[in-house]
Order: structure tokens, then sequence, then C-alpha cells
């Protein structure tokens, strides 16, 4: 047995219940959530989310840009590391998922690491699970092809969107994951911008728990 299983079925055994959660009773709780009406939601009037995400990105000093293609990524890449972090005639080294490392980086002279992020990484790529046209927000799930650490550890974060993952709201963006995962992975987060807090006199503090730099490429 498992930790969770562990913690979970003394909750149970609390609550005058024996043993791990039985499928029927999985079943007659979803079928509780799935029946449930939905409060209020919010309108994006002329708007689809797609147009809303981009609006809200600007909003979070989340900065974006389009390509057509994934082929086209390891170019937008080297794009945004030369006009704004001014990299340019070197190699440089980006920490990122599996699913990008196939790309052609060595055309433009990146040096993919295949791995996830360590202290010395100052940029790691990522993907998403979906992002959430309501608020500009990336919704990502730690796993082991899909480690959170490069999302969190590096100064900038480079996060690959496809159009086809972009959802309306919060309320989907869960349902998404009930659909096609039917339960959440140990590590589910949200990104919505730069990491920042105003903890200290009200004072926005850019980077204080995580990148300093979120850039999103939408990927039609």
């Amino acid at each position: 047995m498992s930790a969770r299983d562990h913690i979970l079925a003394r909750i149970r055994a609390n609550a005058g219940k024996q043993g791990l959660t039985t499928a029927a009773e999985l079943a007659a709780a979803r079928h509780v959530i799935n029946a449930r009406e939905r409060g209020p939601l919010p309108t994006f009037g002329q708007h689809d989310p797609l147009c809303h995400f981009i609006e809200e990105c600007a909003r979070l000093k989340t900065t974006l840009a389009e390509v057509d293609s994934l082929t086209e990524v390891p170019r937008e890449v080297a794009r945004y590391l030369s006009v704004v972090l001014g990299l340019t005639n070197q190699q440089v080294r980006i920490a990122g998922w599996p699913e990008f490392a196939p790309l052609d980086w060595s055309s433009v002279q990146i040096d993919y690491a295949n791995r996830p992020a360590a202290a010395s990484d100052l940029i790691g790529i990522t993907g998403c699970f979906c992002a959430i046209g309501e608020t500009g927000t990336l919704l990502l799930l730690g796993a082991h092809n899909t480690p959170k650490v490069t999302a969190l550890l590096p100064e900038t974060h480079i996060c690959i969107v496809k159009k086809s993952r972009m959802v309306a709201t919060m309320e989907d963006a869960f349902q998404l994951c009930r659909d096609e995962l039917g339960e959440l992975p140990r590590a589910t987060f949200f990104v919505s911008g730069p990491s920042r807090t105003a903890d200290i006199e009200q004072t926005i503090v850019i980077g204080a728990h995580g990148p300093y730099r979120v850039h999103v490429v939408l990927v039609s």
C-alpha cells in the first residue's frame, strides 16, 4: 500500500468505512459531479478563448509568439533568446521535456538537454496539458516525462502550447483532466505569468518563487 493509499484508508476508517475506495463508490461520486449544475461562468464578449488568452498573457507580462508548426519552434526560441535576452552568436544550452528533443535545435545553435532542469540551467522548455483562455494560465502536470522542475527552476520558462489544447475556463480544464486522465497525477500546477509576490510592503517582486520570465509559443 502506498503512503497515499494508507492516508486515504485512515480517513475512510475514521468515517466508518473499511479498505480502499471501491469502483462503485468512485462511479457514484463521478455521477454526482457530472450531474451538478455549473455555476456562473465568464463571458468573453466578442473574443474567443484564444483571443482572451492572448490578452491575459499581455496583462500578466507573459510574452507570446505564434508559429504554424512544431518545426518552427526552434527558430522562434532562438529569436526570443536573441531579441529579449540578448543571447547572440553563441551556443545556448536549454533543458527541456523529451517530446521536443527531436526538433532541429542544432540548426539554430541551441544545445537541447533532454533532461529535467538543474540549478545551473537558466532556460527551461516545457509543454502543457492545456491552456486556459479565461485567465491566461498554463496547466502543467508533473510526471516522469513532464518534470515540473523544468518550469519552476530556470530563470526563463518557455512553454510550447498547441492551440488545440486551449480551453475556455478552469472548469473546462478540470473536466478535460477527468475525461482524459480519470485521476490527476501527484503534481498539478498552474502557471499565470512570471513568478511574483507582494508579501513585503505590497511591493511587487518578480521571480520570487520561480521564473523571472515566461514566454509562450503558440503552435497552430
